[in-house]
């Protein structure tokens, strides 16, 4: 199942390039809630329970063209967002030849650097765009698989690692380069864009083997697979529950290949992954507010 949160934050079931509205299962079957809140996006903590009559109400919806919906993030509310450091070689190695990308630093391993941690308030979907916020810095495109949490854990098996896991969205984790540090530069507002929907696990029958391409202005920035993770995702799950417990609608952004770079306003990226789709995320400027 292919579901997204549009517009105005609505609910949409994807089927053939439409969206049926399913806004009204969302509303009724989802339990009432005081404050404070349950930790946790409840809409994700509650998909599979709701999800047959989620497929019920599309096949009865009217639908509309997926073309001109504005796609928002298609989870709302997650603890937190997981970001994993130089997890493709090729972008490991041009880290080291890029003084932009690594300040003149030297390589460490991954499990060296650790995992970092970006701000909940960077995330949107990718109708909504990012915004460039400084003209005298490089903020660079990072094209990733995103891989959403379904069921809280903490000291995940490996083995068991995948069977946490909601959906896959494709991801994009923005940054700007500089000295400071990675989870400070990686946390601007609008610098995680997640989209155009959330496929379930049940759809993506190896993960671990997908296609992605970015492309701006006609030119193909990355290209990977995958397969080609230095740490696959069942150990980026494992690894992340030793530290923090995994609670449903957690997001965690699996790492880049080589191909980063500086996008600036007027550009739009243009993403597709295997399995999952395409998404266009426009760039525009920072306006004050």
């Amino acid at each position: 199942m292919k579901i997204c949160r549009y517009d105005n934050n609505q609910f949409g079931i994807i089927r053939n390039d439409t969206v049926y509205d399913v806004s009204d299962v969302v509303a009724s079957e989802l339990p009432a809630y005081h404050y404070p809140l349950p930790i946790g996006d409840q809409f994700i903590e509650h998909l599979q329970t709701i999800r047959p009559k989620l497929e019920k109400a599309a096949d009865i919806a009217a639908g509309r063209p997926v073309k001109g919906v504005k796609f928002l993030s298609p989870v709302a509310n997650p603890t937190k967002i997981i970001g994993v450091p130089q997890n493709y070689e090729d972008h490991a190695e041009e880290a080291t030849k890029d003084v932009g990308i690594s300040q003149g630093l030297p390589r460490r391993k991954m499990e060296d650097q650790g995992l970092f941690l970006k701000a909940n308030s960077a995330l949107v979907g990718p109708s909504e765009g990012v915004a460039v916020r400084f003209n005298d810095h490089r903020t660079d495109h990072e094209a990733e698989l995103g891989v959403v949490i379904g069921k809280r854990g903490s000291d995940i098996s490996y083995e068991d690692a995948l069977s946490h896991v909601a959906g896959y969205s494709i991801a994009m984790d923005m940054v700007v380069r500089g000295k400071e540090d990675r989870s400070f530069r990686k946390s601007v507002d609008t610098y995680a864009v997640l989209g155009p929907w959330l496929v379930t696990a049940d759809e993506i029958e190896n993960p671990g083997e997908l296609d992605f391409t970015l492309i701006i202005d006609n030119e193909i920035r990355q290209q990977n697979n995958t397969k080609n993770l230095i740490l696959d995702l069942q150990g980026q799950i494992a690894w992340a529950s030793k530290f923090y417990t995994l609670y449903p609608g957690d997001i965690i952004m699996s790492g880049t290949c080589a191909g980063v770079g500086p996008v600036k306003p007027g550009d739009i990226m243009h993403l597709e992954f295997k399995d999952i789709g395409a998404m266009e995320v426009p760039v525009r400027a920072h306006e004050k507010y």
